[in-house]
């Protein structure tokens, strides 16, 4: 690891694996997959992909990345982050939101368990992790509408495994087989973030309903 304590950005997935290299993989995945306020942040297409990629191209950007460590530290870090959040979100989401008059997290839910019911509780977890930001709260989400623990856990393996492998090793084939292609690593994430959002630009489009609780719905 190569990376400077001064360059380091945490949102940047190019700057945490130069810095920690597959430890971010780790630690980021687990974020993002589990930590329903700071995975919001933290990249995780734009950290796994890359690292694939930099795993492919050796030394170039001052890391040095093992192709077999990123898919291990990817896999662990998915499937444990989202069955902490699971876990979370079943043993303490209830009483946070009970709790809580914050209207943005009541939404989040909200939404959540629609993605829920769109799917069913099978798809809608697998296909959840390919998408962003849905990959982040479908697990607390689902601990807290209470879909059952072996349900959940086995989907969020297949998902994450699927999810976490495909894209470490796109990113590798697509190092190895395109000469030069980690000078270009900006426009090639640009493009897995543009693909990964379509899902959810119907979501986007549609007005949420409104709230029961507010003075002007109605």
């Amino acid at each position: 690891m190569t990376g400077t304590w001064t360059a380091l950005n945490p949102t940047s997935g190019a700057s945490l694996l130069a810095s920690f290299g597959a430890l971010a993989v780790l630690a980021g995945t687990f974020a993002e997959s589990g930590l329903l306020v700071v995975g919001f942040f933290l990249p995780g297409d734009t950290l796994i992909f890359p690292a694939g990629i930099l795993c492919a191209a050796g030394t170039r950007h001052g890391t040095q990345l093992v192709l077999w460590q990123v898919l291990l530290c990817a896999a662990v870090g998915s499937i444990v982050g989202a069955q902490a959040g699971y876990l979370f979100g079943k043993h303490g989401g209830q009483a946070v939101l009970n709790r809580t008059s914050h209207s943005r997290l009541h939404t989040v839910v909200a939404r959540g368990e629609r993605w829920l019911d769109r799917y069913g509780p099978r798809r809608a977890i697998v296909i959840g992790r390919f998408v962003p930001m849905v990959r982040t709260v479908i697990s607390p989400v689902a601990g807290v509408l209470g879909v059952p623990t072996r349900t959940f856990t086995l989907w969020q393996i297949v998902g994450g495994l699927v999810w976490s492998q495909s894209l470490v090793l796109l990113g590798y084939w697509l190092g190895a087989s395109v000469p030069d292609v980690d000078k270009y690593l900006l426009p090639a994430v640009a493009v897995i973030v543009v693909l990964s959002m379509l899902p959810l630009l119907p979501q986007l489009w549609r007005r949420p309903p409104p709230d029961p609780a507010s003075p002007h719905s109605g």
